[in-house]
């Protein structure tokens, strides 16, 4: 019976040490799996932002171009603006004339 005891304990160790092996594979394992889903959501998320980047990109282009027409079309406006001003008050003094 004594050689039957000495033989368990070292099979008894074996088996714990497997055990633990295993427990490690698993925990490692499991990092590794969530380790492996936050770079997924990571690059899909660095994705989004840069489809948003080009997405606002042409929406600002968009933007200043606009922009840029409404400037040049105020300024057209202002330049007829005064012209026409400048025939009224032409106009006025024919009308009256200065000094009347």
């Amino acid at each position: 019976m004594d050689r039957v005891e000495t033989f368990s304990d070292p099979l008894e160790q074996s088996l714990r040490r497997l055990s633990a092996a295993v427990d490690s594979l698993e925990l490692a394992t499991d990092r590794r799996m969530r380790h492996d889903e936050s770079r997924v959501n990571t690059e899909e998320e660095f994705a989004l932002m840069q489809d948003d980047r080009s997405r606002l990109a042409v929406e600002l282009d968009a933007a200043l171009d606009r922009s840029r027409a409404l400037e040049a079309a105020a300024a057209e406006a202002g330049a007829k603006i005064e012209r026409a001003a400048h025939a009224i008050e032409r106009l006025m003094e024919r009308i009256e004339p200065a000094g009347d």
